[in-house]
């Protein structure tokens, strides 16, 4: 994606800030540059046409910065899109920082420097943006092709996520590695309560697309290289090897069972609410797969009870 391809929307309710935004943007031979005066007015430009990259201030009257970033993560979620974030703001300091990331937010630029770093930090972010598309379009195609090939072998036809089958060889094999090379395997089961009730409440088809947009949170919010599968219509797997079995701690997780509880799922018909219940079951090798599976099972019920990620005894 060269310059000129780069969709940017700057965000800013002051003009002399936006001016200054574009000056920088348009001397680095970005050409693509829209304009938003609030943040609800961004919200309507990227409904009708998205953009690649927006530049939003983080102190705006009546929807801030960080709110429109919630947004457009939600709309990104049921678009399967992704759209980069950068916020300028005058706020420093780690907690600042961490507020800014945890909504969401993949960048930021202090307005004292702004002159100074914003063409280097949007430099960053085309390059982020680019892998992310070739990415997703690689992804896209699999899960054209999975659906063509519907139950082909070990993948699940609406969530391109592999099935209890596949669930089973991953564990085996992160076991595997464990005792051969040392860490842990950690599997992490979830399972959407009262998916059943919910069905015959919402229909199939909301159903449908709210396993769809879970599963594309779920996605989004996990490393490249853990396993994720669908084990049953509710019951889903994450597979991940850990360097050590002290990783494989609900501590580790917390951020991932909040972002899947605390956040409504976009439909058609709607947002549908999902409790997710987690629990984990982990080893340094000396296990098998399905013993590992009947133990994390058998705690869903005490995390949905206490509304926390429960740890089944480890394996040593």
């Amino acid at each position: 994606m060269s310059h000129s391809e780069l969709d940017i929307l700057v965000v800013d309710d002051a003009r002399f800030s936006a001016a200054v935004v574009n000056r920088t943007l348009a001397s680095a031979g970005y050409t693509r540059i829209r304009h938003a005066h609030s943040a609800q007015d961004a919200l309507g430009q990227l409904t009708e046409q998205p953009a690649d990259l927006v530049v939003a201030d983080w102190l705006m009257p009546g929807m801030d910065g960080l709110e429109l970033t919630r947004r457009i993560r939600q709309s990104d979620e049921a678009s399967n899109r992704y759209t980069y974030v950068l916020l300028l703001t005058a706020r420093e300091g780690v907690d600042a920082l961490q507020q800014a990331f945890d909504q969401g937010v993949d960048d930021f630029v202090s307005k004292s420097a702004m002159t100074e770093q914003l063409h280097h930090r949007v430099m960053a972010a085309d390059r982020i943006i680019q892998r992310h598309n070739r990415v997703q379009t690689d992804y896209q195609r699999m899960l054209t092709v999975n659906r063509q090939l519907k139950r082909h072998a070990l993948i699940d036809p609406l969530t391109g996520f592999g099935n209890r089958q596949d669930a089973l060889r991953a564990l085996q094999n992160t076991l595997k590695q464990a005792e051969k090379r040392g860490g842990a395997a950690c599997l992490l089961m979830l399972r959407l309560e009262d998916f059943e009730a919910l069905r015959a409440q919402r229909g199939d088809k909301v159903m449908q697309q709210g396993v769809l947009a879970f599963s594309r949170r779920l996605r989004q919010s996990v490393r490249p290289m853990d396993h994720l599968c669908r084990l049953q219509t509710d019951q889903f797997a994450l597979i991940t090897w850990q360097p050590h079995l002290n990783h494989c701690d609900p501590t580790g997780f917390r951020r991932l069972y909040e972002g899947l509880n605390h956040r409504a799922y976009q439909t058609a018909a709607g947002f549908l609410s999902l409790q997710v219940s987690m629990a984990i079951a982990a080893s340094e090798g000396q296990s098998h797969g399905e013993q590992m599976f009947e133990q994390a099972l058998a705690e869903l019920d005490q995390s949905l009870s206490e509304r926390r990620i429960v740890s089944a005894t480890a394996n040593v």
